[in-house]
């Protein structure tokens, strides 16, 4: 059984910052598993925002690259993303992922995940 739990997520001006974090378990350890962060805004398919493997390497889309750094902390069993320069079309519900049978994430268009968290809101207003 995994479960992740996101918190941080909020209302922002444009140009503002937020970080998300998101809590892991599971029956094997949050440093051997790819995880990720997705988000959903209101009448558009859910997306995937960034990735980090069991190694530390990164993959970001290109609408967050730059702006969106992740990251994680394997002692504290917790993932992090910070959002800086926010814009308005960010505003989205936010979801913490994660495939704990993987150590690399790969592509982020062949990206499968087997867990979710429930998701924190973020809103950045213009």
């Amino acid at each position: 059984q995994v479960t992740l739990v996101e918190s941080g997520g909020g209302s922002v001006q444009a140009g503002g910052s937020l970080r998300l974090s998101c809590a892991a378990s599971g029956y094997t350890p949050m440093s051997t598993w790819c995880m990720a962060w997705f988000r959903q805004a209101p009448g558009k398919e859910r997306e995937v925002g960034a990735t980090i493997d069991s190694y530390g390497s990164t993959n970001y889309a290109d609408s967050v690259k730059g702006r969106f750094t992740i990251s994680k902390d394997n002692a504290k069993n917790t993932l992090y993303l910070q959002m800086n320069s926010l814009k308005p079309e960010d505003t989205a519900m936010y979801y913490c992922a994660a495939d704990p049978f993987r150590r690399y994430c790969g592509s982020l268009s062949a990206l499968i995940v087997n867990y979710w968290g429930q998701g924190t809101q973020v809103t950045v207003s213009s």
